[in-house]
């Protein structure tokens, strides 16, 4: 991309639309970042980046560089035409100034300036500025360098001049405001998986992310093969049924539509939807239209090739979406994104476009590569006769009683409480652990399911073969909201549920499997942070009828070291599993609530939770291997 090349297009301050004020951003922050915890605080990086994007969406930049410059302070900068400084029409400020402090003002609401943008001036920037404790915008354009500061949304400086400058482009330092924000530390690799996704997007653009906190903490991106690129990638530990991804672009009723399209021996599907490199990740009218288009064009295929004898019906959509990799990139003149957080495109004229294109592209290829075509038509039939028999086993072991509530698990030990909200599953290994803590329990509110042994690894196993395990039936039933087609979060029966393994390989394997399992099928759940993990201790150091509890080798050495100049004959009890301790020891360091250590199950990037999944418990062993021995130095307290 040479951003010297591209036409003149007029961008100046006449060009800065003013729709209205600032103020309610900081009154409802969550309304326009998503939240004031760790994802809100990137969020506000994704906005400034999403302005360096729009430059080169439009040519006119080709580097971007984000730089961690603390904890709390990062800065953006692009190679892009600058943000306008000279005096606005309308508010009597700097066209500068009034981009960033006044909510909808920018260059990008008449198509003039921007015939494709992400992110808005107005309402990302400015978002930004009003939840700063400290802004600093520098711009070089027109030969000269400028600056202004700013704090929570208010300039505190005016425009300085700084003298001559070859350079073009914008550079947004910003310090998040600690009075809004929870919790205010950048992540570098969440930073740079952002990067990475935003590299593949965007063909041509190289964008760096420097970790000054860390020496030779930087890493650079660059992909000339756009979205395949992105493909490849998201498959590097699977076997691909095609040799490289299918590729659609086309220009159609002034949108672009890049496709990308791949197959693999995996069960589960992974489709990613974007609009002007901003990630829908509720979907939206584009997804809609791929999903609809895709479905058509392999079962009109199919049928065609007669690939579907004696089979009834034809192929649904979770039919031809298994195994399946895709990246949808739609870029549009003016998208209607659902919510601040852009999460869900709206605009109804993006179905129609996308399906024409998806329909025309896929059928040329499916007749253009036939053993390709073959390949993808006999795994997603296997996928719909896997359907057929899954629908069976549902419908005769679970469906028939046990999900509609007539019959729990004979080893589940139930609570009273009848609010989900209220309730809490405990999902424990073995029926040692499953006694101790059925009876150390407060029956009022907690559940006790044990599990015996080790559950089927369900990354290798289609649903009609889940189905099968007895263990995975009775969790199922347990939980109570459906599994597959039939999946309903309303009817969760409990809105905690806690793994609880013991402190060793097998106990790690076994809270593996279970995780393994709840986020290829219960996602939903993890989502909505129903999923933790119980932290009981290790150790319990004892003198005399003074007791305490140590989860680290470092706590019980503090405890030792603490207790050993008052206490004799201190005690250590090493406990290896559950079973080890009483009922009450039990309630009062791993059940109660008032005492116990519980983490949360989040997924911050499912991308890489997927890619984890996929190498951990999947068939290919050479990234296992690569993944364990890269790990390998960092495993403490191993207990063989």
């Amino acid at each position: 991309m040479n951003k010297k090349e591209q036409p003149k297009i007029s961008y100046t301050a006449k060009d800065i639309s003013v729709l209205e004020g600032l103020d309610p951003v900081r009154k409802r922050p969550g309304m326009y970042i998503g939240g004031t915890g760790l994802d809100g605080l990137h969020h506000l990086v994704w906005e400034v980046l999403d302005n360096s994007i729009d430059e080169a969406l439009t040519g006119y930049a080709n580097k971007i560089t984000i730089r961690i410059e603390s904890d709390s302070r990062v800065s953006v900068m692009d190679n892009g035409r600058g943000i306008p400084v000279d005096l606005h029409a309308q508010t009597k400020k700097t066209a500068l100034e009034t981009v960033l402090t006044t909510l909808h003002a920018g260059g990008k609401f008449d198509q003039k300036s921007y015939k494709v943008s992400g992110g808005l001036h107005g309402i990302g920037v400015s978002a930004v500025n009003a939840l700063s404790k400290f802004l600093e915008a520098r711009v070089y354009r027109d030969g000269e360098e400028y600056s202004q500061t700013y704090s929570k949304g208010k300039a505190t400086s005016k425009l300085e001049k700084h003298g001559h400058t070859d350079k073009t482009g914008t550079v947004i330092t910003f310090e998040p405001d600690n009075e809004i924000f929870d919790e205010i530390n950048f992540s570098f690799k969440r930073i740079c998986e952002r990067a990475r996704q935003q590299a593949y997007l965007t063909r041509g653009i190289k964008i760096s992310v420097i970790d000054s906190r860390e020496e030779k903490a930087k890493q650079t991106f660059y992909f000339e093969g756009g979205i395949n690129a992105f493909v490849r990638y998201l498959n590097k530990n699977k076997n691909s049924l095609v040799d490289s991804p299918i590729f659609i672009e086309k220009q159609e009723n002034n949108c672009t539509v890049e496709v990308s399209i791949s197959y693999t021996n995996d069960f589960n599907e992974h489709v990613y939807s974007f609009a002007n490199n901003i990630a829908t990740i509720e979907g939206g009218t584009h997804l809609t239209g791929f999903k609809t288009a895709l479905t058509k064009s392999i079962n009109d295929y199919a049928k065609k090739n007669e690939f579907l004898k004696g089979m009834d019906g034809g192929l649904t959509g979770d039919d031809v979406r298994e195994g399946l990799t895709a990246i949808i990139s739609v870029k549009l003149s003016n998208p209607q994104f659902e919510g601040q957080t852009k999460a869900k495109l709206g605009n109804p004229e993006m179905k129609g476009v996308v399906e024409s294109v998806v329909n025309s592209g896929l059928s040329q290829y499916l007749e253009e590569h036939p053993n390709e075509a073959r390949r993808i038509i006999e795994k997603v039939a296997l996928s719909a006769r896997a359907r057929m028999a899954a629908r069976a086993a549902r419908d005769t072991v679970i469906r028939k009683g046990a999900l509609e509530g007539m019959t729990l698990p004979g080893k589940l030990a139930d609570c009273t409480e009848k609010d989900p909200a209220k309730s809490e599953l405990y999902i424990v290994e073995g029926d040692s652990a499953g006694g101790s803590a059925k009876q150390g329990r407060d029956r009022k509110f907690q559940a006790v399911l044990p599990l015996k042994g080790k559950i089927l690894n369900v990354e290798r196993a289609r649903l009609d073969k889940i189905l099968t395990s007895e263990e995975i039936k009775a969790l199922i039933i347990a939980i109570g909201a459906g599994i597959g087609e039939e999946f309903n979060i309303e009817k969760a029966r409990y809105h905690k549920i806690i793994i609880m393994t013991d402190a060793d390989v097998d106990g790690s394997h076994i809270r593996t499997l279970l995780l393994t399992f709840l986020f290829r099928h219960y996602k939903p759940l993890i989502d909505q942070g129903y999923i933790y993990i119980a932290q009981p201790p290790l150790f319990m150091i004892q003198s005399g009828k003074n007791k305490q509890y140590a989860y680290t080798e470092e706590q019980r050495d503090q405890i030792v070291k603490k207790s050993s100049g008052s206490l004799s004959n201190i005690n250590i009890q090493r406990y290896k599993g559950l079973g080890e301790m009483n009922p009450a020891q039990l309630w009062e360091t791993t059940m109660g609530p008032e005492n116990r250590k519980m983490l949360k199950v989040t997924v911050e990037d499912t991308e890489k939770a997927d890619e984890t999944f996929s190498i951990l418990m999947g068939d290919e062993v050479p990234p296992r291997k690569r993944f364990i021995q890269s790990r390998a130095k960092q495993v403490v307290n191993l207990d063989i």
